[in-house]
């Protein structure tokens, strides 16, 4: 009995040994497992901590890179501004030496311009002094030829005649024979009311043929601006051709006013009031508006108002 006994324990004892080992083995292989586990956790955490690492070093170099280029792009923009604004220079100063060049022939044509019509207006002065003395003398030769046929016939009738026909002979050689825009002057008899139908008629032609000669010269110069209006290489050139342009449209500017007074004029035909002063209403005359067949006032009110213009220039806006 005491050795079964014996043998039961010690087969229990090697049982509780065997279970202890057995959990002891089991502990050690949980623990060598964690251990295990644990490491290949940290070397995953250090390639993802080396992949950070390099994937920062290329980032680094890419912005990098990226600053160079924009470093560059921003240094090559900067030598572009620089060139153009050289070059925007050099175009300003040619532009401003071409404009010079220009003003300063400009000043020659006009200089030369003002001698040629300087020129003109003294040959035009010699030759109407040439024309009133031969005037005069023509004068002085009718009046002697008049004072011999007045002294020759004794008595009757005929003498009158003769001095009749002297004086009608003086009264056509008075008369302008020049033609008014291609129109003959008006030959006034006596005794003859003053912006009768006849006179009408005629200022209304010469008024007319004034009129479409002015128009002609529009179309003229249209034509001509159109077919001469070509751009040449050379800038004095241009400089040239603008300043005779700009000429032929302020004289067609002034032209164009000038149509307006025409068509006043015209309107005051229609109406019965050409040939009467608009201030005092007194009779403008026949010469006078065979000279400017615009005007609307008489000599006297003419001298008053350009002597008012003279007076008042500065200080009356009406005058300017």
């Amino acid at each position: 009995m005491p050795a079964k006994k014996r043998s039961s324990r010690k087969a229990a004892a090697s049982k509780t040994r065997k279970k202890t080992s057995s959990k002891a083995s089991k502990k050690r292989v949980a623990v060598s497992r964690k251990k295990v586990a644990k490491k290949a956790k940290k070397k995953v955490a250090r390639k993802k901590a080396a992949k950070k690492k390099v994937a920062r070093k290329t980032a680094g170099k890419k912005k990098a890179v990226a600053r160079k280029k924009t470093a560059k792009k921003a240094g090559a923009a900067g030598k572009k501004k620089k060139k153009k604004k050289a070059a925007s220079k050099k175009k300003t100063a040619k532009k401003t030496v071409a404009r010079k060049a220009a003003g300063k022939k400009k000043a020659a044509k006009k200089t030369s311009r003002k001698k040629t019509v300087a020129r003109k207006k003294t040959a035009k002065k010699a030759g109407a002094a040439g024309t009133t003395s031969k005037k005069k003398a023509s004068s002085k030769k009718k009046a002697v030829a008049r004072k011999k046929v007045t002294a020759k016939p004794s008595a009757g009738r005929k003498p009158k005649k003769l001095l009749k026909r002297a004086k009608g002979s003086t009264r056509s050689t008075r008369v302008n024979r020049e033609l008014i825009h291609g129109i003959k002057p008006y030959q006034a008899r006596s005794n003859e009311d003053y912006m009768n139908e006849e006179q009408l008629e005629h200022f209304r032609k010469i008024l007319k043929a004034w009129q479409i000669e002015l128009m002609r010269e529009v179309d003229r110069t249209v034509h001509h601006m159109q077919d001469e209006a070509s751009n040449f290489p050379d800038p004095s050139d241009r400089a040239t051709q603008e300043s005779e342009f700009g000429l032929e449209l302020r004289t067609r500017d002034r032209e164009r006013k000038l149509l307006k007074k025409i068509n006043q004029a015209l309107a005051r035909i229609q109406e019965g009031e050409y040939g009467y002063c608009e201030e005092t209403g007194e009779e403008i005359g026949l010469q006078r508006l065979e000279a400017r067949p615009v005007a609307t006032l008489s000599v006297e009110a003419q001298e008053r108002r350009e002597l008012a213009e003279r007076q008042f220039r500065d200080s009356d806006d009406r005058y300017r």
